[in-house]
């Protein structure tokens, strides 16, 4: 089993100069403010598919002979993979179908079909669309693209380092997410070649540990609705696995919180889009700051192909852990003027109303009361409090809800 080499992800940026975007790497103050580290992005989701995927998948493509061309190519993947696969497959007049898991938001989905390829949908995961696509990939003669255990596809995804290291020589750690390990088996290889001594951190969700426990040689649980589906991978590749024992130097397995929070400051301090793989880098960060803390970090934002609503609820739920939307339940005697008053006094604190439900009809409340939930909008914790104090002061109870 040979294993890519710095030379083989050098010629493979020769393959892909000019037909795939050189994306930007620069410095991010706003997240180094956030980090206490120098933070550096690699924004891969400017890519045609908004995503890294699109390296490895040409290297492939391009290595094909015209009998495998006839033949025509399958591949599996939760969005990316499938969407790099169909736009380049389409350029080189290659017939493809991907599998995809029945779970891949919608936006995936409709941007493989949009590249012209044909789209089945079979599983829950990743490694169930994998023994789908390899099933039909039997029946039908097709050429097997793999998403991450592949030779030229994890060559390939090493360019991000390539071009990382030569916009900025004296990076002292890379942070890149892990699914099955071709992105960060290839960039390993590449930046360990020119610079032995960058550090090489992996960011797997902590659902989906598969790395992390193959490079401990131990059973670890796969499971669970992540927000990073496109590195949820139970199984990792033999080959990502080898190389990933040789040039990883650790993997930080983050947690669901966390993966919101930077999909949150992606937007609101970068203004750019992550799809939650896509920020695990970030995550990472906020998960281990000490690791960090003082050195010049090089981010991967991998992908950038999020479902609006999802991004939307994770926008809101942030709001809610920063104590700027607020909800409070009060219960109140029924009498004309009570919602008047009370919206008054919000209103004088420098609250902002965006949501309230009056019930009178529930039994857990005297027959003359009512009970009335109040979503507010506050500048910060402090600022809610003190809106919550001014009903209180006014005689009013308050509870405070959960929301969102």
């Amino acid at each position: 089993m040979r294993l890519p080499t710095l030379d083989d992800i050098r010629d493979a940026a020769r393959l892909i100069d000019g037909r795939v975007m050189r994306t930007p790497f620069v410095a991010a103050p706003k997240l180094s403010q956030l980090t206490r580290a120098e933070v550096f992005v690699k924004y891969e989701n400017m890519q045609v598919t908004n995503a890294f995927k699109e390296r490895g998948a040409l290297v492939k493509l391009i290595g094909l002979t015209d009998a495998e061309r006839a033949r025509g190519v399958i591949a599996m993947s939760a969005g990316n993979h499938a969407q790099a696969v169909a736009y380049h497959a389409a350029r080189l007049g290659i017939a493809a179908t991907i599998v995809m898991p029945v779970t891949t938001p919608h936006v995936k989905v409709q941007a493989t079909e949009a590249h012209g390829a044909r789209v089945i949908l079979e599983g829950e995961l990743v490694s169930d669309a994998q023994e789908a696509a390899e099933r039909i990939s039997a029946a039908e003669g097709m050429v097997w693209v793999h998403p991450y255990d592949d030779f030229d596809v994890i060559r390939g995804q090493g360019t991000i380092a390539l071009e990382m290291l030569e916009d900025v020589p004296d990076l002292g750690m890379m942070v890149v997410p892990v699914g099955g390990g071709g992105m960060i088996g290839g960039m390993a290889i590449a930046a360990k070649g020119i610079r032995p001594d960058v550090a090489m951190i992996g960011a797997e969700t902590k659902l989906y540990p598969a790395m992390w426990a193959a490079l401990r040689g131990i059973e670890m649980p796969s499971g669970g609705n992540t927000l990073a589906e496109g590195i949820a991978v139970r199984n990792v590749g033999h080959l990502t696995t080898a190389i990933a024992r040789e040039v990883v130097d650790d993997i930080v397995l983050v947690e669901e919180p966390m993966i919101e929070r930077a999909v949150n400051a992606y937007l609101t301090l970068q203004k750019t889009i992550a799809e939650g793989a896509g920020a695990a880098g970030l995550a990472a960060m906020f998960t281990d700051p000490e690791r960090f803390r003082g050195k010049k970090v090089g981010l991967v934002l991998c992908g950038g192909n999020i479902d609006p609503r999802l991004l939307a609820s994770v926008l809101m739920r942030e709001l809610a852990r920063e104590e700027r939307i607020v909800a409070i339940r009060m219960n109140l005697p029924d009498r004309p003027g009570v919602l008047g008053d009370i919206a008054t006094l919000i209103g004088s604190a420098g609250g902002n109303i965006l949501e309230v439900s009056h019930r009178r009809t529930v039994l857990d409340i005297p027959a003359k009361g009512a009970s009335l939930d109040v979503t507010f909008e506050a500048r910060n914790g402090r600022h809610a409090e003190a809106v919550c104090d001014a009903l209180r002061a006014r005689g009013y109870g308050v509870m405070r809800l959960q929301s969102y």
